[in-house]
């Protein structure tokens, strides 16, 4: 029984060593982007910047898995708490929606489940700064674990 329970001890903490680092984050200045925004970002992403007219989308990605995308357009609300009720009641709505993982004041993630066997993480922050809104998000195009998602949503913050 000893020898089982070394065992189990013994694997476990080699499991423990075997999760993937988070990557190491840097301050990022967007402003030379467009966006009067600072956020954390691995050394080795790409910036690339749309103008649509009525709204900048603004993505900082790399090869790791590492992708944002940042919408900024003329606010609606005057609060970020608010803004983040509007999108909470939209993504709710969503077919896919699962469940909220994380929420607060200024953002959440929550779980997307198309099927069991294919679940994806997502997430929203929102910055206001005087009449621009600014919706953070997970890239577009990629799927996420919770952990790629969290560290994204906290490189935000």
């Amino acid at each position: 029984m000893r020898l089982i329970f070394s065992f189990i001890i013994i694997l476990s903490m080699l499991t423990q060593g075997c999760k993937p680092a988070a990557p190491e984050l840097q301050p990022l200045d967007l402003l030379s982007h467009g966006l009067p925004l600072k956020i954390n970002a691995p050394v080795d992403v790409q910036v690339s910047s749309s103008d649509l007219g009525i709204m900048k989308d603004v993505t900082v990605k790399n090869e790791l898995g590492y992708s944002i995308q940042i919408f900024e357009s003329a606010t609606s609300q005057l609060s970020a708490a608010g803004l983040v009720e509007d999108l909470k009641s939209e993504i709710k709505d969503s077919k896919f929606f699962s469940q909220f993982m994380l929420e607060e004041e200024r953002g959440f993630i929550f779980e997307k489940k198309v099927d069991e066997s294919y679940i994806n993480y997502d997430f929203r922050h929102v910055k206001v700064r005087g009449d621009k809104q600014y919706v953070i998000q997970v890239g577009l195009s990629d799927q996420y674990t919770l952990a790629q998602v969290e560290v994204m949503y906290q490189s935000v913050q």
